[in-house]
């Protein structure tokens, strides 16, 4: 069903004096929800948008209402910069293909775009789907496949994200369980690689979190992070780091900082980004100085900054600032840009108000820059979503608004732009030069060009991609979007010459010995001998996996040797990588590692005074990651909370003052150090 956009009068935001009026923001709502109904008054365009948009590789906008449509249990929708929205899909009911898909979108590799149902499906327990830019749907996961509730937990809250390795990876929020990390590929072959309170105290309490609703973000370092809304140290949720191969690492506890009413470092965690210098920023929804809710930056080893706490009370009793911020993003200026769902000074009752949107330095400077009126603006907007054109996109109270405020647009370029190949085909990258960190993503228009790495990115970055054989006698051309940017590839036909970027020659053909390796957990350098048949017959060879390394022969013309290195497996599972070489795909498995501690000392004494002490970590890999934590009040970690690899952990324990002797533990990577004190005489 396709319905015209309604483009609403321009709102200006005049409040005399404010600082948020120096650059005349400009509101414009493009769309209103519920602008097409039947003669019951459903919504037919879909009803109760709440999750920010994306912009697809199109141009255009995606999102997902949980409401509305010809069944009433919610839609996918495309909209044009413009403001025309197209129903791609309407949710059917109870069963099959899912209802109310809460989270957004991810667009993938292949075009398509994935998502989330938080019910519906056989089981009633939600789905995940994907569905192409022209509205065809497929069901690739029903949850609810238990037994007694262990495995795929149910009812997803947010949605997936695109890993390097091509897999999606998302989290489910528990029912009978405490929520879970699980993988699921393109094809929908599903893992859960965690299961939450794994690790508990002895009051049951989940240490490693309980219930994750936000979406997860993909680091730098190839590790997922995200939070969850319950559970740590203090029961109000954590921070967390997790590999694609399922271990995972609590790097925060919220309410580690509290007074008698508030949570002063925040509670209710929004999804996480990270920033162009690798910290990762985000929100949470109540708590803080003010009660209002926070905004954050971690690093990526755990070390939490308040940046901002809303709810800066003004004359009225209003929190002029805004009050229960959502997710955030980074801005082509370097700077981060939210909405509240709450707050601002436009509305008459108290706290509450209608929201704002805001922009905040990496140092904590917050600026309001637009004061939601729940007029022909909306209101209670969620996050924001920067287009190419560099104005802000979102929707608030069933509208869909663009929010100009003077930055920059998006610009991309890609090098090269073009690349000649072989018969055989082989593997190849592209470089992208992004300004102002802008978002890009990249997709194959043509099935026999496949991109294994770098669909997505931000700022500069590299795409890589591979070329299959070409069995027909002609030559034949194709196409990667690229950050708006179009590269070509030209292969020759099966009698033809090659040249350029990948195997050239005449009537060239690859084969490698061996063709697989299977090596142990510490990993290893190997090598892989090419042999080529033919007339100067070129080719190349690219790592499609992080822990496999190309270190001599990345390229070469007729018979060579390709050398690489593995690194540990520290993951309790075993892992599979590939190296693509002159077309032909090499196979590394590696078998299961996993991090053992040693501590030194292994438990210590204290005389009724107490005193500061060390405990040093020995991991039998460089690369295992530990955390240190204590549920005893006269125990306290000073110092080395987490780490990776060799470590010290810095600890206090306080004076005694009653007459009986007192024992406690830190449990530090998995090992546990006992402490005892003796009583006050």
């Amino acid at each position: 069903m396709k319905t015209a956009g309604i483009l609403i009068a321009t709102v200006l935001l005049v409040l005399a004096g404010g600082p948020r009026n120096a650059n005349a923001q400009t509101l414009t709502t493009i769309y209103t929800f519920c602008s097409v109904t039947n003669a019951n008054g459903q919504c037919l365009d879909g009803r109760g948008p709440q999750v920010p948009l994306i912009q697809g590789s199109d141009g255009n906008f995606y999102g997902t209402t949980d409401g509305g449509g010809t069944n009433g249990v919610g839609t996918v929708f495309r909209i044009t910069p413009e403001g025309q929205l197209t129903t791609l899909y309407q949710f059917g009911g109870f069963f099959g293909d899912g209802r109310e898909p809460f989270a957004g979108l991810a667009q993938g590799t292949n075009g398509n775009f994935y998502g989330t149902t938080f019910v519906g499906g056989t089981n009633d327990e939600g789905t995940v789907f994907t569905i192409t830019p022209g509205g065809q749907l497929s069901v690739l996961y029903q949850f609810g496949v238990y037994s007694g509730y262990i495995g795929t937990s149910t009812g997803p809250k947010s949605g997936v994200v695109q890993g390097a390795d091509g897999n999606f990876y998302g989290t489910t929020t528990g029912d009978e369980t405490a929520g879970t990390v699980f993988m699921i590929t393109p094809e929908g072959d599903f893992t859960t690689i965690y299961n939450f309170c794994s690790v508990t105290n002895a009051s049951g309490q989940c240490l490693d979190g309980n219930a994750p609703e936000e979406r997860l973000v993909q680091g730098s370092d190839g590790n997922l992070y995200g939070s969850t809304a319950r559970g740590g140290a203090n029961n109000w949720g954590t921070l967390f780091m997790i590999t694609p191969g399922g271990k995972l690492t609590t790097l925060y506890s919220f309410c580690s900082i509290s007074n008698e009413f508030e949570c002063l470092d925040g509670t209710g965690v929004s999804s996480l980004i990270q920033g162009s210098d690798r910290n990762f920023y985000g929100t949470t929804g109540v708590g803080g100085t003010n009660g209002g809710g926070t905004v954050f930056m971690m690093t990526p080893s755990g070390e939490l900054t308040t940046l901002h706490s809303f709810c800066v009370i003004s004359s009225g009793e209003v929190c002029a600032d805004g009050n229960d911020p959502n997710s955030l993003i980074q801005g082509s200026d370097g700077s981060f840009y939210g909405t509240t769902y709450e707050g601002g000074t436009a509305d008459c009752c108290l706290q509450y108000g209608d929201g704002t949107a805001f922009q905040i330095t990496s140092d904590g400077a917050l600026t309001p820059i637009w004061e939601f009126t729940d007029g022909a603006d909306g209101a209670a907007p969620g996050g924001l979503l920067q287009g190419r054109d560099g104005n802000f996109y979102g929707i608030a109270g069933g509208t869909v608004f663009r929010l100009v405020v003077g930055l920059t647009s998006c610009g991309a370029s890609i090098s090269p732009t073009n690349a000649d190949f072989g018969t055989a085909g082989s593997s190849d990258s592209v470089s992208v030069t992004a300004s102002n960190g802008c978002a890009w993503t990249a997709t194959s228009n043509d099935g026999f060009i496949a991109v294994t790495s770098g669909g997505s990115g931000s700022g500069n970055g590299t795409v890589h991609y591979t070329v299959t054989a070409n069995t027909s006698t002609t030559g034949r051309s194709g196409t990667i979007a690229i950050a708006g940017q179009t590269f070509t590839v030209t292969q020759a036909g099966a009698s033809g010459g090659g040249g350029g970027g990948g195997s050239g020659g005449t009537n060239c053909t690859f084969t490698l010995s061996p063709t697989s390796v299977t090596l142990p957990a510490k990993g290893g350098t190997k090598t892989v001998k090419v042999k080529a048949k033919g007339t100067s017959c070129s080719w190349a060879a690219v790592s499609n996996n992080d822990f496999i390394t190309i270190i001599a022969g990345a390229s070469g013309s007729g018979n060579g040797t390709v050398d690489y290195s593995v690194s540990g497996n520290t993951n309790t599972t075993t892992r599979s990588g590939t190296i693509t070489i002159a077309g032909q795909t090499f196979t590394v498995n590696q078998a299961a590692g996993g991090c053992t501690f040693t501590l030194s000392p292994k438990n210590a004494k204290y005389t009724a005074t107490g005193g500061s002490k060390t405990v040093k970590v020995k991991a039998n890999l460089s690369d295992c990651a530990w955390t240190a934590v204590t549920t005893n009040d006269f125990i306290t970690i000073t110092g080395g909370a987490t780490g990776v690899g060799n470590g010290t952990v810095s600890y206090t324990v306080a004076a005694n003052t009653n007459t009986t002797a007192v024992t406690g533990a830190i449990a530090i990577g998995g090992q546990s150090f006992a402490i005892t004190e003796s009583g006050a005489k």
